[in-house]
């Protein structure tokens, strides 16, 4: 075992020739939707616990931008609400006061040009009083409707673009677009003002310890490259299963649906990951070049009525609990062909992958929540074990846990024990809860912190965007014109037409 001098240090965690995270220089944060639910639920707790583990200045300063017309001390209590409500760490007195004399609250709407005047000003102040330096990073927690109307009072008011010495950057939630056109525009739109190093698109799942961990599983070890190509491996199967339904977000749902929310990012971004080869640093120039390359030679496997499925929930039971159905969700409407299911088949065209299929699926009121990246491999080429001996033996599989047992499974056959040869399956199963005594920071900390650092790493680029978006399309296309999506009961795992198509090819779904 290596000493703790020579310990192996995650890069993307801090940089190669130092062994603690970096802390953020002087700076400050303005959070445009700062009283919505993610600004409440993720955002304010991730930025009271970086302050809480001194990663940020002494004199950072939090600015929300709101219509509530919200004094100093009103705001103050409503960040310490959501504090209290969603942070990791515990509340230290002196941590909170610290931040607390940094948060000023700017009342507006996005094409007030009066507010954002006012809020031009008040960074000037704070510029002069702070010790911020004229660094500001803007934060859109806003529909993208609104991207255009807060980027051009940036722009107008020359809070854009920051003097010699001093950075602006604009953090950017999904979605981006809902097709490739749409993606393009408000490319267009950001690009025509923030030049694209300045520009942070959030993908939270990429923030994710046990995702960064796939990099270190794939090329810290002999074990894993070696097989990690179409010579071993059989096919990949992407989840991320909800157990909830919309949970009051009918309005934004509609229209949107399964595919567009989770996977033109979530699930593809976790593709690129997994199938990228081996990068020569880990610096964002070098990690961007390996998965583009994926990107671009990712399609996806036609005819789409075989190889895609769509459902929608109805009434079931969500463990002990008796739910309704998606149509009789308030809000929503009951001739929606919205999708709660969605699963397609996915080819990358290069020499390690080729004839290996990707299954993609995401959906709500499913079994249980899990996102998971599960490698299935092929079987032995000979086997000198009669059927009924192996009759309990399935594929070898690394099954990746992202959420909620991060962790990563390993399993294959073993001998049973007695006097007869029978193997069955086994798991080796590593925790991470279990493996590491240090707690792993949610994920909107780490990517916060990240722009704040200018580490764009984990930050899909406008390139990324439009290809995920060149290969989700034809499929979103075709469901267009193919009517009301399937039915499936709430608390199962999706549609029978899911099950079909992976059992066309003999293949069958992971129960996680």
């Amino acid at each position: 075992m290596k000493s703790s001098e020579t310990a192996w240090v995650n890069p993307l965690r801090a940089p190669e020739d130092k062994r603690l995270p970096r802390i953020a220089g002087p700076s400050g944060m303005v959070i445009f939707g700062v009283t919505g639910d993610l600004a409440r639920r993720k955002l304010l707790p991730a930025v009271y616990d970086l302050a809480n583990r001194g990663l940020l200045p002494a004199g950072f300063t939090l600015v929300g931008f709101g219509r509530r017309e919200w004094s100093k001390q009103d705001f103050e209590d409503y960040v310490r609400q959501a504090v209290e409500s969603g942070a990791r760490t515990k509340i230290r007195e002196h941590v909170w006061e610290r931040l607390a004399e940094g948060m000023h609250f700017v009342s507006g709407a996005f094409n007030d040009d009066e507010a954002f005047d006012n809020l031009a000003a008040t960074l000037g102040h704070m510029d002069a009083t702070r010790g911020t330096a004229g660094n500001w990073a803007f934060y859109l927690s806003v529909p993208p409707a609104f991207f255009s109307d807060v980027v051009h009072q940036l722009d107008r008011t020359g809070m854009a673009q920051g003097a010699d010495n001093q950075w602006r950057r604009v953090i950017i939630e999904k979605p981006f677009g809902d097709d490739l056109e749409s993606a393009q525009d408000l490319n267009a739109v950001v690009n025509h003002v923030f030049p694209e190093k300045s520009v942070f698109r959030i993908d939270h799942y990429l923030g994710k310890e046990t995702v960064q961990n796939i990099l270190a599983l794939r090329f810290a070890n002999q074990l894993f490259e070696p097989l990690w190509n179409s010579h071993y491996i059989d096919h990949v199967q992407i989840t991320m299963a909800e157990d909830i339904g919309l949970g009051g977000r009918a309005g934004y749902y509609d229209g949107i649906g399964a595919a567009r929310d989770v996977i033109q990012n979530h699930l593809i971004q976790l593709l690129a990951l997994v199938a990228m080869e081996e990068p020569t640093s880990f610096s964002p120039r070098a990690l961007r070049a390996e998965k583009l390359k994926i990107l671009r030679a990712t399609t996806p496997v036609e005819p789409f009525s075989e190889t895609t499925a769509r459902g929608q929930y109805t009434a079931g039971w969500q463990g002990s609990e008796k739910v309704v159905g998606l149509r009789e969700e308030e809000g929503f409407d009951p001739n929606s062909t919205t999708e709660t299911y969605a699963a397609c088949t996915l080819q990358i065209n290069s020499r390690r992958w080729a004839g290996v299929p990707f299954y993609l699926r995401t959906g709500k009121r499913l079994g249980r929540r899990v996102t998971e990246i599960a490698l299935v491999f092929k079987e032995a080429p000979h086997q000198p074990f009669s059927d009924s001996q192996a009759a309990f033996l399935g594929a070898n599989a690394v099954v990746i846990r992202v959420q909620p047992d991060e962790g990563v499974l390993m399993r294959f056959g073993s001998k049973v024990p007695g006097s007869t040869m029978e193997v069955r399956d086994v798991n080796m199963d590593f925790s991470y809860s279990e493996a590491f005594t240090e707690e792993s920071p949610e994920a909107y900390e780490r990517l916060i912190l990240d722009a704040l650092l200018e580490n764009s790493s984990l930050f899909p680029t406008n390139e990324e965007v439009e290809r995920s978006w060149e290969i989700l399309d034809p499929i979103i296309e075709y469901w267009a014109d193919s009517g009301r999506p399937d039915e499936y009961e709430a608390g199962t795992w999706g549609p029978q037409s899911a099950d079909d198509m992976m059992s066309a090819h003999g293949r069958t779904w992971r129960r996680p």
